[in-house]
């Protein structure tokens, strides 16, 4: 069968277009450049014509706009939903209650993975980080837990196994399934139960790895950790787009500072303290009411499920009606304008960590029929071409026929792709692959976007890479990010075969 497909120009020019982007990924350089030159060289090859081969390099842009817009806006809203809360100091109120059972550093670890990983679930990293590594990790340190044992359970439950599935703001399973050309419920759900597995295995090993090294509590153990604060400014030049604009947004926190939380809760104006409080448990009860309603359709009959991107816009509304409120009870004066701030504020991070991914996302779009009608400028109705596919198809007989081989290939080229030190620069060849692969080996396209991710975000999502978002989880550690690494390397590695061999025997 595969002898039957002809390629053509384009198609060899798109193959070659996914190396050279494998290869800046590996080089850990940004892809942009590659993908936009890789868009139009293969418009051009595919229609003949010069004009349309510099028209794609924007209708690839547009139509990854159109893709994932619905993804850019609930990050926007959920950042605006941050900004509300700090203005009320209603985030630190939110953890700082978990200071209080830190009794030892067994405990401590697990505390500060639990909080992590709810508050990267719903936020992402980016808040995780500094209000863990600024609130919870010294009374970690207090309670006996060593500095690199703090920093193991921060990157493994917020970088690590909260960012792989994304499963509240679905960024990471949007991209995959859109290049896969399937629905987000078939990712989504898939990649959160094979997060949990590689992460409660990664947490499980990083915990054995150190347990020697935990003591007593003991005020020396924060003395003795606060003279490594020259570590909490490390840099390593490397990594593309959303991952670098993380760690940017999180050195820049206010929380940064070794302020005492006590003063930071001071700082809070007296008429305002009630409403600060007040949001601190609005905030997570409104999303563990929506965590319930995602749930209940699998447990009870006739409870309407949540489909698509339905999910992604109920935590987007709810975020946003929030924040409406926050910002009301923090400065009714100013309500209107302050709102309209915290929104923009919101735009401008999500474009900022975001932006870079639609040219690359356009390229791979390309190579799917379902978007590059529009990207190719072909009129309404006229077949597409499947760039990827038919390579795959052309291929096939070079491809083992083994659900084993193919998914821990596509986990393998996810990991590449990570190296950059993104994470999810890589989504939508992974995607692209494993909608290309599914359909032509029968192969489930869900499991093997699932796998896909799994391997670029845990790579490069901050665990695996020292120039990923890592850096700031270290910084505020205070303890050096290449033996960070070193600690996390087979803990990460032995959780990623085991979820991909899960992953190949229930679908």
């Amino acid at each position: 069968m595969g002898n039957t497909v002809a390629l053509t120009a384009a198609h060899w020019i798109y193959l070659l277009g996914v190396i050279a982007i494998v290869a800046t990924m590996t080089l850990r350089a940004n892809v942009v450049v590659p993908a936009i030159i890789a868009t139009f060289l293969v418009a051009w090859a595919y229609s003949g014509s010069l004009v349309q081969g510099m028209e794609s390099v924007f209708n690839g842009s547009l139509a990854a706009a159109r893709e994932l817009f619905n993804i850019f806006l609930v990050i926007a809203l959920m950042t605006a939903l941050l900004g509300a809360l700090k203005a009320l100091r209603s985030d630190i109120r939110m953890v700082e209650p978990f200071r209080k059972v830190m009794v030892n550093g067994h405990a401590a670890y697990v505390i500060l993975a639990v909080v992590t990983y709810f508050i990267s679930l719903f936020f992402w990293p980016t808040p995780a980080v500094p209000l863990v590594g600024a609130i919870l990790i010294p009374a970690a340190i207090l309670a006996g837990l060593p500095a690199m044992g703090a920093a193991i359970a921060v990157a493994i439950a917020g970088q690590g196994m909260a960012l792989s599935s994304d499963y509240m703001i679905k960024v990471a399973p949007g991209i995959s399934a859109k290049a896969a050309g399937i629905d987000i419920s078939q990712v989504a759900d898939k990649a959160l139960l094979l997060s949990l597995i590689t992460g409660m295995i990664a947490l499980v090993l990083g915990y054995l790895s150190i347990r020697k090294t935990i003591v007593a509590p003991g005020e020396h153990l924060l003395v003795a950790w606060e003279q490594g604060a020259s570590l909490a400014r490390q840099t390593m030049p490397g990594g593309t787009f959303d991952k670098t604009e993380l760690v940017k947004a999180i050195q820049r926190d206010p929380l940064v500072s070794d302020a005492d939380v006590d003063q930071q809760l001071a700082r809070v104006p007296h008429r305002l303290e009630k409403w600060s409080k007040v949001f601190a448990v609005v905030t997570p009860l409104v999303f563990l009411a929506i965590v319930i309603y995602m749930l209940l359709p699998r447990f009870v009959a006739g409870m309407p499920d949540l489909k698509g991107g339905d999910a992604a816009a109920l935590v987007g509304g709810c975020a946003v009606l929030v924040m409406i409120l926050a910002t009301l009870s923090a400065g009714r004066g100013k309500f209107l304008d302050q709102t309209a701030d915290h929104i923009t504020d919101g735009f401008v991070f999500a474009f900022k960590a975001m932006g870079s991914v639609l040219p690359i996302a356009g390229f791979f779009f390309i190579g799917a029929p379902d978007t590059a009608g529009s990207i190719l400028g072909l009129a309404s109705g006229a077949k597409a071409p499947n760039f990827l596919f038919d390579l795959i198809q052309a291929g096939q007989a070079w491809i083992p026929q083994s659900k084993l081989f193919v998914a821990f290939g596509v986990m393998i080229v996810g990991m590449i792709t990570g190296i950059d030190g993104s994470g999810f620069a890589g989504l939508p060849l992974t995607g692209t692959l494993a909608g290309a692969l599914g359909r032509s080996l029968n192969i489930d396209p869900g499991m093997l976007c699932a796998v896909g991710q799994m391997g670029a975000v845990w790579t490069g999502g901050g665990t695996l890479v020292a120039w990923s978002s890592l850096i700031a989880v270290t910084g505020f550690a205070r303890v050096p990010v290449l033996e960070a690494v070193r600690m996390l390397f087979f803990p990460v590695i032995t959780g990623l075969v085991i979820s991909t061999l899960i992953a190949i025997t229930l679908w």
